[in-house]
């Protein structure tokens, strides 16, 4: 299972940017899929998190500004950033937990490659 990122780029404070992240491969069923982002020097954190259900998680210092969504038929998950803040400057990575039944059932979590969001002030 792969994960493509895509919608990096460069913002201004206050702007927004929507990231994008497509799975493909022997995918039954994605459980959880979502965000994290490592800031340099940083080590990586979640920002937000979206289940099959469409429970959403998001860190703390994005809630409110940040909004998780996912197509389940197109096995895409996105993530609306609005009023960014110099310290959402990051790499984001998309992440999933999925399961895929084929001969057996095979678990496992993938990573996409990380897209490079920058908001300056």
């Amino acid at each position: 299972v792969q994960l493509q990122a895509s919608g990096g780029g460069l913002a201004q404070a206050g702007g927004s940017l929507r990231l994008s992240c497509v799975a493909s491969g022997s995918i039954t069923r994605i459980n959880s899929i979502g965000w994290h982002r490592q800031a340099p020097g940083k080590e990586r954190a979640l920002v937000a998190s979206i289940t099959s259900g469409g429970i959403t998680n998001y860190a703390d210092t994005v809630k409110g500004r940040f909004t998780i969504s996912r197509d389940n038929a197109k096995n895409m998950v996105y993530l609306q950033m609005n009023s960014l803040k110099p310290e959402d400057t990051a790499v984001y990575y998309c992440e999933a937990d999925w399961v895929s039944i084929q001969d057996e059932v095979e678990v496992g979590r993938s990573w996409g490659q990380g897209t490079l969001v920058t908001v300056s002030s």
